[in-house]
């Protein structure tokens, strides 16, 4: 009976394969959040509370399926969190002045809106 109970204990590939790609989802959200909220403490311990906090709440979660579902919606807010949160500081009253990372920004797309004419 022992060595089934190790056998059972032991990872199996596509069980490791999981446990690698959380810790990476894990480690790139927290890269994400440094590089997005750089420079603004209480956003950073918000984000970084949050993460661990959600990480925490699925950690004894053993579906395959619900597993894939929550590493995909992991990719997805680092993904938004990396390409659409821009930071805002307040100069004035009501004046907000925005800081663009640089890999957000995007170079001017000339365009032309002359109609074209349907043949």
């Amino acid at each position: 009976m022992w060595p089934l109970q190790l056998r059972s204990r032991r990872p199996t590939l596509q069980g490791s394969r999981r446990f690698v790609q959380v810790l990476q989802l894990f480690k790139t959200l927290h890269r994400t959040r440094q590089q997005v909220f750089k420079n603004d403490a209480r956003a950073l311990e918000a984000a970084r509370i949050k993460i661990n906090e959600e990480f925490k709440c699925n950690k004894s979660e053993t579906s395959p399926k619900k597993i894939e579902e929550l590493i995909k919606i992991g990719s997805d807010v680092e993904l938004i969190l990396r390409t659409s949160v821009i930071q805002g500081i307040h100069t004035d009253h009501n004046t907000l002045k925005l800081v663009p990372r640089k890999d957000l920004l995007i170079e001017n797309v000339p365009y032309c809106d002359a109609p074209t004419q349907k043949q």
